[in-house]
């Protein structure tokens, strides 16, 4: 019987290795997929011009050139662009987790006539792909005298289904005990949600936001075809300058790029626990 439970025991601990490893061997491969096209892209940044396109690819170049970095810089008005980028994506950012924090608790703890059918409407627009939306926007855009302004770049993007989908499943994961506790000791709905249901859900706003500055900050197409003046423009379309009839200057389009990246990786490294917790925790209550 023991010798049985010891087989046992050992088969366990053989197959608990094996999973492991495959496990670990998998994510590894997929970590690897995921980071070669980024330090290629760092690579590229710090290669003399005619290390670039060699075949076969090189690697580490043969001297670096930081030089790259500055020759990216002034190749365009990169100040302005960052300038714009950061200002239009912390705005578009507060002003969307502001509306997206009513809404969501809206959807989530109170009730009103029509509730479940609007919620469903307003997912159903999350189907509609943006694209076929271009030509109404910009008519409206033109209507309104906004092209070229950061009233286009900023109004359309300060509320978000996905959102607002995201902090009610969130929102619902408080219990109601505590609204009710609150209303006995005089609490009102709107002290209510910023002095508890705020506190409590900061991964799930948390989440909400990283996701609107990074889109924010790498929205190309909209600010392509509402804008038309070089101060206006931002980070993303700014990196279309490296490309031309006569080729690409591989080497200052990823050390521009670089650049480009560095803000959304430092903010998520920041910001990496309150988001994955957010994301977790999003979907506990249905």
């Amino acid at each position: 019987m023991n010798t049985q439970s010891t087989m046992q025991g050992r088969s366990y601990i053989v197959q608990r290795r094996v999973y492991l490893f495959t496990t670990y061997f998998l994510l590894l491969l997929g970590a690897t997929v995921m980071i070669l096209p980024f330090l290629w892209m760092v690579s590229t940044a710090v290669k003399p011009a005619n290390e670039v396109l060699m075949m076969p690819p090189k690697w580490i170049p043969s001297r670096f050139e930081w030089q790259n970095f500055v020759k990216a810089w002034n190749t365009a008005p990169f100040g302005r662009y960052f300038l714009n980028s950061f200002f239009i994506a912390i705005v578009t950012t507060i002003s969307e987790v502001t509306t997206t924090i009513f809404a969501a608790y809206a959807f989530a703890k109170m009730d009103f006539f029509g509730k479940q059918p609007l919620f469903l409407a307003f997912l159903g627009t999350m189907m509609i792909p943006g694209e076929m939306l271009l030509v109404p926007n910009f008519i409206l855009m033109t209507r309104l005298h906004w092209i070229d302004t950061y009233y286009a770049l900023i109004i359309p993007w300060i509320t978000s289904v996905f959102g607002i989908f995201l902090l009610r499943q969130f929102f619902m994961t408080v219990p109601d005990d505590l609204w009710d506790a609150a209303r006995i000791d005089g609490c009102g709905r709107l002290r209510f949600l910023w002095r508890i249901i705020v506190p409590l859900s900061k991964p799930g706003i948390v989440s909400v936001g990283l996701f609107k500055f990074i889109g924010s900050w790498n929205a190309f197409l909209w600010v392509l075809i509402m804008t038309n003046s070089p101060k206006m423009r931002t980070v993303p379309v700014g990196l279309s300058f490296f490309r031309s009839d006569v080729g690409t200057d591989y080497e200052l389009l990823m050390s521009a790029s670089f650049m480009a990246m560095l803000p959304i990786l430092i903010l998520f490294f920041l910001a990496q626990k309150q988001f994955i917790q957010g994301i977790a925790r999003s979907g506990l209550k249905q």
